[in-house]
C-alpha cells in the first residue's frame, strides 16, 4: 500500500519514521530544505513538490496546519481515494469542501508516533474503518470514536496530552532538586517513574493505584494533600476543556 504525506513538520516526521518499514511513502511539501532533509533519513522515500500534486485515487494524509489548508488544497488535483486529516479542529465538512474524496477521515494521532507508541483516535466514513485502523496501528495504539465532537475532545486528551504530561515531568524533576537532588538523579528518577506507571495503568485504575500508595498520615498523604490544596487536579480538569474549546474555535475559522 501507497501512502502520501502532505507536510514536512514534526508530526509529518513522527508518521514518516512510524510508517516507513511498512509502506511505500509519498511526501509532498513546499520547503525543498525540508523535503531533502527527510530524503536524506528515508532514502526510499519519494519526495516532491506540492504544486499541481495529482492525488488521483491516492491515499493522503494531511499533516499541515489548519490555516494553510485553502493553500495546500488548491495545488491538489483530481480525486483522492481516502483523505485522512490529523488537521486539530478541523472538521471533514470543511475538509469536503477544500479536497475532492471518496472517503474522509479525521485523525489524531501524538508525537510519541516517532516510538510506535501513539495514542491515535480516528473518526469517519465507517466503511474505512478497518483500512485506517490497520494504518495507525502500525505507529501505536488506536481508538475509533463515533463522531467529531468525540475525536476534538480525545484531542485535547491524548494529542495536546504529551505537552501536559511533559510539564508534570518537568515540576517532578524541579521539585527533586529545589529538595536538594541534582538533576540527573532526579531526571532518572521521574523516567522510570513513568515508565512503571504506564504498566500500572494497565493493571489498575487510577483510584486504586493512588489508594494502594497513600499510607495514613505518611509523606504521599502529604503530598497529596498539597495537590489538592493547590487544585492541581481541577487545573488538569480545565486544562482539558480549554484545549477542547480552542479546537472548536479552531474549526470556525
Amino acid at each position: 500500500m501507497k501512502l502520501t504525506i502532505i507536510g514536512t513538520g514534526n508530526m509529518a516526521k513522527a508518521l514518516i519514521k512510524g510508517l516507513y518499514t511498512k509502506y511505500e511513502l509519498e511526501i509532498l511539501g513546499r520547503d525543498d530544505v525540508k523535503l531533502n532533509i527527510i530524503k536524506k533519513a528515508f532514502p526510499k522515500i519519494e519526495i516532491n513538490q506540492i504544486q499541481n500534486s495529482n492525488i488521483k485515487d491516492k491515499i493522503v494524509i494531511l499533516c499541515i496546519k489548519p490555516y494553510v489548508l485553502k493553500t495546500v488544497s488548491s495545488q491538489l488535483q483530481n480525486k483522492a481515494s481516502i483523505i485522512i486529516s490529523i488537521l486539530a479542529g478541523t472538521t471533514i465538512e470543511k475538509i469536503k469542501n477544500h479536497i475532492k474524496s471518496t472517503s474522509y477521515i479525521r485523525a489524531m494521532p501524538n508525537i510519541a508516533a516517532l516510538l510506535h507508541k501513539s495514542m491515535s483516535t480516528l473518526t469517519g466514513d465507517i466503511k474505512e474503518k478497518t483500512t485506517v485502523i490497520e494504518i495507525f496501528n502500525q505507529i501505536g495504539k488506536t481508538l475509533w470514536v463515533e463522531n467529531e465532537k468525540q475525536l476534538d475532545i480525545a484531542t485535547a486528551i491524548a494529542g495536546s496530552g504529551p505537552a501536559f504530561l511533559a510539564l508534570i515531568s518537568e515540576g517532578l524533576i524541579d521539585g527533586g532538586v529545589k529538595a536538594g537532588l541534582d538533576r540527573n538523579r532526579s531526571t532518572i528518577l521521574v523516567k522510570g517513574l513513568f515508565e512503571g506507571f504506564t504498566n500500572l495503568l494497565n493493571i489498575k485504575s487510577p483510584s486504586l493505584i493512588k489508594d494502594e500508595v497513600m499510607s495514613p498520615d505518611g509523606t504521599t498523604a502529604a503530598g497529596y494533600a498539597k495537590l489538592e490544596e493547590l487544585r492541581v487536579r481541577s487545573a488538569m480538569i480545565e486544562s482539558i476543556q480549554t484545549a477542547y474549546n480552542k479546537a472548536l474555535k479552531l474549526s470556525e475559522k
